[in-house]
């Protein structure tokens, strides 16, 4: 009997232990860091390789889809994109048996975003990495497996789906053919790079139906008259330029994102490389999910739902920049006000009008308040790592806000590109707040 006894009392000892095991396994991966830290390192490669701000968009994009489709099959009570993304068909996909989904979910970011970027050894070295910390908390090898394999199933149909955007056939595109027309772009020093992407309205956006959808109202005329509005508004530029305070000039550099400046020293050209407007508002993303002590499934519906409304932006606004091939106040201003001004920033090398940052920091900013609601209090570091400090935001909306007249204290738009811009860019936020469903009772984090 006593031996009976010990072998029941062992047995429970083992199941207990066993459940012990389980539950630590569990808890692997709770929060969002691990995605936040591969997004990190997405943007590290982003700004090694110095994709443009619309290729970037779309490199964000399709790996957190990826991530957040992966939460879908894990919780019913998120909504698959399938089926509301333009053009992404719906799939099933074999969910039998044990699967860790936060680690699918990881898994499913690491293959797509390794497959949009040329330096693919430095993603691969930070997925093992990452993969080797997951295993060594417990997971079971057999879980493990079947997990990964989950998530990169899941990818292959998101790369599939990525595949068909025109991004690859646009890349054969003939290049921007720059004209003698007053009114119209000209490449700007030092570098004088040829027009970036003027194809861009080409590709297939997320939710919008077409890329004028948004479209704003044209420019002001041109014209060399100094009574004329558009004269008026190339010499604010050349005004609040040369009176900006260290306030104003902090604001412009904090939110230059220009992964094209040059620097010219005697005979040398180097490129200094920097973060893109959309991984900005990537960063902004992770850092609201921190705040709001997200779990894993919420940090990946807010990447992806900010990542989808980055890239319709970006194709809304690019639409617009080739339509218009709006002269810079660089140019402009060299021209016909006083040749030896200089922007603070150095400008980037697309048409001017609408501004990039206020369409894609609008839309971001009105993606992100449906989420969190306003106000929401934020810390942004994500130029720390580039070498500037901190600043404070009590909402999206007044970050997108100072994003947008930064490029006038910057020297790199006229007012119109900002005011319109920001509009555009709200009213395609709003658009993609109303079409997109990422939870069954819309978007479950509403506060307004």
């Amino acid at each position: 009997m006593r031996t009976i006894k010990s072998l029941i009392l062992a047995i429970v000892m083992l199941v207990g232990f066993a459940c012990q095991e389980n539950q630590d396994y569990q808890d692997a991966i709770t929060d969002g860091s691990y995605q936040i830290a591969a997004q990190l390192k997405l943007t590290d490669v982003i700004i090694h390789d110095i994709f443009s701000p619309p290729v970037a968009s779309r490199i964000y994009a399709y790996p957190s889809i990826a991530a957040f489709e992966v939460v879908a099959l894990a919780d019913p009570s998120y909504k698959s994109l399938m089926g509301q993304l333009n053009g992404f068909d719906k799939k099933d996909f074999d969910t039998d048996g044990d699967i860790y989904y936060p680690l699918a979910a990881l898994s499913a970011y690491y293959k797509v975003g390794t497959a949009m970027i040329f330096s693919e050894a430095l993603m691969q070295t930070h997925k093992e990495k990452a993969f080797q910390e997951i295993r060594n908390k417990g997971v079971p090898k057999k879980i493990f497996d079947r997990s990964v394999a989950l998530g990169e199933e899941v990818a292959a149909h998101v790369i599939a789906y990525a595949k068909k955007d025109n991004y690859h056939e646009s890349r054969s595109f003939e290049k921007y053919t720059v004209t003698n027309d007053a009114y119209s772009w000209q490449p700007t020093p030092p570098a004088y790079m040829e027009g970036i992407e003027p194809h861009w309205n080409k590709i297939r956006p997320f939710v919008m139906e077409r890329s004028n959808q948004f479209q704003s109202p044209p420019p002001t005329d041109f014209s060399t008259d100094a009574n004329s509005q558009f004269f008026k508004e190339a010499n604010e530029v050349f005004t609040v330029v040369k009176n900006l305070t260290k306030e104003q000039k902090d604001i412009a550099f904090f939110w230059d994102c220009n992964p094209y400046k040059v620097n010219v020293k005697g005979h040398v050209m180097f490129a200094e490389k920097k973060i893109t407007p959309g991984g900005h508002w990537m960063g902004i993303a992770a850092i609201a999910s921190k705040t709001a002590k997200q779990d894993w499934k919420g940090t990946a519906e807010t990447l992806a739902y900010t990542s989808i409304s980055l890239f319709d932006a970006f194709i809304a606004c690019w639409d617009e920049k080739y339509r218009s091939r709006l002269i810079r106040p660089e140019t402009y201003i060299n021209k016909y006000i006083d040749e030896e001004w200089l922007p603070l920033l150095q400008t980037p090398p697309f048409p001017e009008y609408t501004s990039g940052h206020s369409v894609a920091s609008n839309a971001a900013a009105e993606t992100l308040t449906r989420l969190f609601g306003e106000p929401f209090h934020f810390v942004d570091s994500t130029e720390v790592a580039y070498g500037l400090p901190i600043r404070e935001f009590d909402s999206f909306r007044i970050a997108a806000d100072e994003a947008a007249i930064s490029r006038l204290y910057g020297g790199i738009h006229y007012m119109p590109a900002i005011v319109n811009g920001s509009e555009k860019g709200k009213k395609l936020g709003e658009y993609l707040n109303e079409k997109i469903k990422t939870k069954g009772d819309n978007l479950a984090h509403t506060k307004e």
